[in-house]
């Protein structure tokens, strides 16, 4: 099933470094909608020109990879042209390389799944055609109390069942009711693994050095601290991290959370960075009403790229557009948007401090969007939504003329 879909809806230039004001986004179950915009929107004057794109989005093309599913939280591409995802209450499902749909089998016994928790983010190692090594990030049920790990896992060559091989992180606290549970895996191209966690709606948690929630990662493949991520600690103050992805042609690693009654994030991170959020220093106030970047009350916090502003649309995840298909808007990042049901296109200055465009699409077509993962040599990447009801895996391509 193919359907062409009109990719500019809005672009409304501007110079940002937008600091995030105030900000919250509670998972709701949704439901897909069919309508399609196909307005063009015009260009703001304000601002920088020299790295705007030329002209809209191209259009789009949407193919349905697969389908039947429930909440697949997370979805990658191995070698062979295999697809896994994984539904949140915790299957594997795949598309093989012969294009068949079916079930993969594995041991998910322990999987603890509650709220916005369960099985989340997938990663194949970046050795993965020799090691056959797949991470995931899920919630795990134990008699000293839940908490979310990172597990390693080995697939087959026929690709019939995972096997789990061991735990890269295994103290990454979750809330009960699974409440902030991040929890999204980026593994980079030197064989480290970064790993975004939520704050479990628990006030202390960002600015606590010694929680690893509200935080980004950066740990080595047998869970060890990376160089510069003093125990484990790449990045803190944040609410609930759930996208990573690296720029193509830099070292530039974004992220995107999920604000409260507005303004989730786009961030750059930065080693050792402060990213601001501080709900309230007592333990027992989740106060909200604080805003998401606070260099007041949190002194050099880090502003955001980029923020939804009022209301919160819920950012899940972020990708990059990556081949000259996409004409002038090659290497913007596309964030995902739940409770908005778009995607977000985002055109960023060299540096990645600000963006300097910005390009809405496919409005309420699928509802609920989810994972963004690069895939093929056309420029595509898969779209999971998250309706929670006939929910697909979506291969999303710029239209060549």
């Amino acid at each position: 099933m193919k359907k062409p879909v009109t990719g500019a809806a809005v672009i409304a230039m501007s110079v940002a470094l937008v600091a995030a004001c105030s900000a919250d986004t509670t998972e709701q179950e949704g439901s897909a909608e069919s309508a399609t915009s196909s307005s063009q929107g015009s260009v703001s004057e304000d601002a920088p020109s020299q790295a705007a794109p030329a002209g809209p989005l191209p259009n789009l093309s949407v193919t349905t990879v697969l389908d039947g599913l429930d909440k697949p939280w997370d979805v990658v591409v191995a070698p062979d042209g295999t697809v896994l995802t994984g539904e949140r209450s915790g299957r594997f499902v795949i598309r093989d390389s012969a294009g068949v749909q079916r079930e993969l089998d594995a041991d998910l016994g322990d999987l603890y799944a509650a709220g916005e928790t369960g099985l989340m983010g997938i990663a194949l190692a970046t050795d993965f055609a020799a090691s056959r090594t797949i991470y995931t990030c899920q919630g795990v049920r134990g008699d000293a109390g839940n908490r979310i790990g990172v597990m390693s896992w080995t697939v087959d060559p026929e690709w019939t069942r995972l096997s789990r091989t061991g735990t890269i992180v295994d103290d990454i606290p979750v809330a009960d009711g699974g409440r902030h549970g991040g929890c999204r895996i980026l593994a980079h191209p030197d064989g480290t693994l970064y790993i975004g966690t939520g704050d479990n709606a628990k006030p202390t948690f960002p600015q606590d050095r010694n929680s690893l929630g509200g935080k980004v990662l950066h740990v080595n493949a047998d869970g060890t601290a990376a160089a510069d991520a003093p125990d484990r600690i790449f990045t803190l103050g944040h609410r609930n991290v759930q996208g990573l992805a690296i720029r193509p042609g830099t070292d530039q690693i974004f992220e995107v959370e999920q604000g409260t009654s507005r303004d989730d994030e786009l961030n750059l991170l930065v080693p050792g960075g402060n990213y601001g959020y501080s709900p309230d220093r007592r333990a027992s106030v989740y106060d909200e009403s604080v805003p998401m970047t606070d260099p007041d009350r949190v002194p050099g916090a880090l502003p955001a790229v980029w923020s939804s502003g009022d209301p919160t649309i819920a950012t899940p995840d972020v990708t990059f557009t990556d081949g000259e298909q996409w004409g002038s808007w090659n290497g913007a990042a596309v964030i995902s948007s739940q409770q908005g049901e778009k995607l977000v296109f985002l055109a960023l200055s060299e540096d990645g401090t600000e963006y300097v465009a910005e390009a809405e699409a496919l409005n309420g077509t699928y509802g609920r969007l989810r994972s963004l993962t690069p895939f093929g040599s056309d420029g595509g990447f898969l779209l999971t939504t998250d309706n929670g009801s006939d929910d697909q895996v979506l291969l999303v391509t710029p239209e060549i003329g």
